[in-house]
């Protein structure tokens, strides 16, 4: 999910760094506090990958998936996790699932997306629903949590946004106040007070590419904000070319009319929730965002850009 950069920074502390897979900037409105904002951001980031990271053999979702068809009791972070990634699929029925895990490893996904070789030999994909989030029983109280044998889970769609929300309030819990934010390839976290005139925040389908004073931009005083994109992580096998979001309905990559999806929300976690399910979606998400009253912008593959849910017209 890439797509949103930062803009009008001139007078705030500012950090790049990589993690996750993706590139990260840290953001705060008082730039003599930014080392402790980073290193708390920092150590989040960390426990994230090492809790949900499905492409390191020593993350506990790693463990997780080898265990699959056994009860285990899952850590703190893992469960708030999975916690979220079952709550994306019973808000979007089922549009964003954790149990595509399987389908989008026979994909090509099965390496960090840095690793994953842009041309290869043809692959042979079943359409077949994913096992489905159903199957899978967990209790948050106790962190039980149970997944059944040939399910693996890939939190993939809420994990991201996730840390850039943990990540923000621990940002801002380590300065003691201020505002800050965070974005994790373009999934942002807002926290604390905005400097003044709010965040501006360019819209983009790469985060890595640069500020362009046409883009389209939109301020905002908090919350969240995440794209969800089926051009920028896209490969090919064969003639056919595959991207990383997964329909859950066929076990393969969505088709789709957006290039990308982008949505305003309360957290980044569940702007990111809103944003893959557009994608998913595809013509019905209009309306659905709509209904939803959320902020969205949808740019079809002509180039054709869709507002809904109050996101601002740019000024002409």
């Amino acid at each position: 999910r890439l797509g949103a950069m930062i803009a009008g920074m001139a007078t705030l502390g500012t950090a790049d760094d990589s993690a996750l897979g993706t590139n990260v900037r840290v953001v705060v409105t008082q730039p003599t506090l930014l080392a402790a904002a980073k290193a708390a951001v920092d150590e989040v980031l960390e426990a994230i990958d090492l809790a949900c990271s499905r492409f390191r053999d020593d993350s506990e979702l790693a463990r997780l998936n080898r265990a699959a068809g056994t009860e285990v009791t899952v850590g703190h972070l893992l469960g708030r996790a999975i916690d979220e990634g079952l709550r994306a699929a019973r808000l979007t029925d089922g549009d964003v699932d954790p149990t595509v895990g399987t389908a989008i490893r026979l994909a090509g996904y099965d390496v960090d997306f840095a690793a994953v070789a842009a041309e290869g030999a043809p692959l042979t994909l079943v359409v077949q629903p994913v096992p489905g989030w159903r199957a899978v029983r967990f209790d948050p109280p106790s962190r039980r949590l149970f997944v059944p044998t040939g399910v693996e889970i890939d939190l993939g769609a809420t994990a991201k946004a996730l840390a850039a929300d943990l990540a923000a309030a621990a940002g801002l819990a380590a300065m003691g106040g201020g505002g800050i934010l965070v974005s994790l390839g373009g999934d942002i976290a807002l926290a604390g007070r905005p400097p003044d005139g709010g965040w501006t925040v360019a819209i983009s389908e790469d985060s890595n590419d640069r500020v362009e004073t046409a883009q389209e931009s939109i301020t905002l005083q908090g919350g969240g904000v995440a794209s969800s994109s089926t051009r920028v992580r896209r490969w090919r096998r064969g003639e056919v070319e595959l991207h990383h979001i997964i329909d859950p309905r066929t076990g393969c990559p969505a088709q789709t009319p957006w290039r990308l999806a982008t949505v305003v929300a309360d957290t980044c976690v569940d702007a990111n929730i809103a944003s893959t399910a557009s994608i998913v979606r595809g013509t019905a998400a209009v309306e659905w965002l709509g209904s939803l009253r959320l902020p969205a912008r949808l740019v079809d593959w002509d180039g054709h850009v869709v507002r809904t849910g109050g996101w601002p017209a740019p000024p002409p």
